[in-house]
């Protein structure tokens, strides 16, 4: 009995020190896996918004936390992250030769990118200065009412993010809770028009402990949506027509133009660099205002993707990252080998309005060859509205198999065009060029001049027809050798 009442006083401190293991271990588990979002670890404090009259007269941009283009700056370490983003209303350019009057924040489209760490506290100051007139511009759009809207906030909006009269400043500050690649933008009726003008950015907000991989390079990329037209009262900026909202397209979301970075193939005229071998990292925003995009890199598989800019919202293996509007992502690749990587959007229809842009991996940029895709810039910028119109629809359809003044291609170098041929069997080749490979000399001797390939009916209306006409009219009354081009298709 004796034995038996040792051994069971054995069993029983053994079953109390596993008892114990086991508890200290739950312990452990449920530490190891707290919930990250957890609501009640957040910071929901933020004191009232701050309106007043004070004008601010200095820089439109300020805070070491801010990144003026696609070039993102380590984050700053300061817990507080304080900046403003003053609105202006300015002319732009959005595409070569499209004057457009846009409203800012920070006097730049897109605003600059603020980037924060989870648990930063963020410290906003905006002066509404849309009634300065920009120096040396005599055209802007009327003074008006302005906000912000912070996505990665978590505050109340009717205090926050309420509309301020020109000449007002407002204050607020909140705490950054949520990891992601987080849209701001003007929220003033109408949201829409405000954001189609211009007013937006991206507000990177990395998880505490930092990404888990390492990469050689982080840049920024925003796509939007333009929607202009020509002033009707005739507007002028250096010589060149001033473009407005247009407000009809706009409530049918049919955009003029869609680019990477505010501007028509602007990381096409400025790539991205990067080198063989180097991992890249793309802080990706699609703020819209109305279309998905279809993010993708010819040449690469996104080796990790995180949508929304959240690690654990992670996919892998990915060609392409869809994003409605205002969706964010990371996505994390790598460059397999020299050469010239090119972002699109592969909704084609979007790409063929200007966005396209370029990662250059090439270790001799310099004379190392064109590239081949959508709207490669293709010539000098001429003024006028159909002109800059019938250029631009040349750069995404046609640069695949033309150039002009950059020789032959799989069909003709056009420059000098319109004085081999007259309008007429100008228009009456880009309306049906089918038609006039039955029965036309011409089109059959050019037909076998180049490899039997025939030229594609585009199906082009009667005012694009005039536009391509006014183009190429323009092109072939440069002086010789200033007009050239290069580029392609994909």
């Amino acid at each position: 009995m004796q034995f038996g009442h040792w051994a069971l006083g054995v069993v029983t401190g053994a079953g109390a020190l596993m008892l114990a293991a086991c508890q200290q271990g739950s312990m452990a588990t449920a530490q190891s896996t707290a919930d990250p979002y957890d609501i009640r670890t957040m910071d929901l404090t933020s004191p009232p918004a701050k309106v007043s009259s004070e004008r601010h007269s200095g820089a439109f941009a300020e805070g070491a936390a801010l990144s003026m283009d696609a070039y993102i700056k380590p984050l700053d370490p300061s817990p507080v992250k304080t900046v403003r983003l003053d609105t202006t209303h300015k002319v732009i350019e959005i595409a070569p030769g499209v004057k457009f009057s846009g409203w800012t924040f920070g006097d730049q489209v897109p605003a600059p990118t603020i980037r924060a760490r989870v648990g930063d506290r963020i410290k906003f100051v905006m002066t509404n200065r849309s009634d300065e007139v920009m120096p040396g511009v005599g055209f802007v759009a009327a003074p008006m009412m302005h906000s912000m809207d912070f996505h990665a906030a978590m505050v109340a909006p009717d205090d926050k993010y309420r509309s301020i009269a020109p000449g007002q400043t407002i204050e607020f500050e909140f705490t950054a809770n949520y990891p992601g690649v987080f849209m701001f933008h003007c929220g003033t009726p109408m949201v829409l028009e405000h954001i189609a003008a211009g007013m937006y950015g991206a507000l990177v907000v990395e998880p505490k402990e930092g990404y888990p991989t390492q990469v050689d390079r982080e840049y920024v990329v925003v796509q939007s949506e333009f929607y202009a037209k020509p002033d009707p009262e005739g507007s002028k900026v250096d010589g060149q027509p001033v473009y407005v909202l247009d407000g009809d397209n706009l409530k049918k979301a049919t955009p003029t133009y869609t680019v990477f970075n505010g501007f028509h193939n602007g990381l096409v005229k400025n790539p991205l660099p990067a080198k063989p071998g180097e991992r890249v990292r793309l802080f990706v925003l699609n703020v819209g205002p109305s279309k998905t995009s279809s993010f993708h890199v010819v040449g690469t598989i996104f080796d990790r993707v995180w949508m929304d800019g959240n690690p654990h919202n992670e996919m892998r293996g990915m060609q392409t990252v869809l994003l409605g509007s205002s969706n964010g992502a990371i996505v994390e690749f790598v460059i397999p080998q020299e050469g010239q990587y090119v972002m699109v959007d592969h909704h084609f229809a979007n790409a063929s309005q200007g966005a396209v842009g370029i990662i250059d991996a090439r270790l001799q940029p310099e004379g190392a060859g064109d590239v081949e895709h959508h709207n490669i810039p293709a010539t000098g910028t001429p003024t006028d509205p159909d002109a800059v119109k019938g250029k631009l629809d040349f750069e995404s359809k046609c640069l695949a198999c033309h150039s002009i003044g950059g020789g032959d291609k799989l069909g003709p170098d056009l420059l000098g065009v319109t004085k081999l041929r007259d309008d007429a069997w100008l228009r009456a080749w880009l309306k049906a060029p089918e038609k006039m490979l039955e029965t036309d000399p011409v089109a059959q001797e050019l037909l076998k001049k180049y490899n039997n390939i025939p030229m594609p009916n585009q199906n082009l209306s009667d005012a694009e027809i005039d536009q391509y006409m006014q183009y190429f009219h323009w092109a072939d009354a440069q002086p010789e050798g200033t007009v050239h081009s290069s580029g392609g298709g994909h």
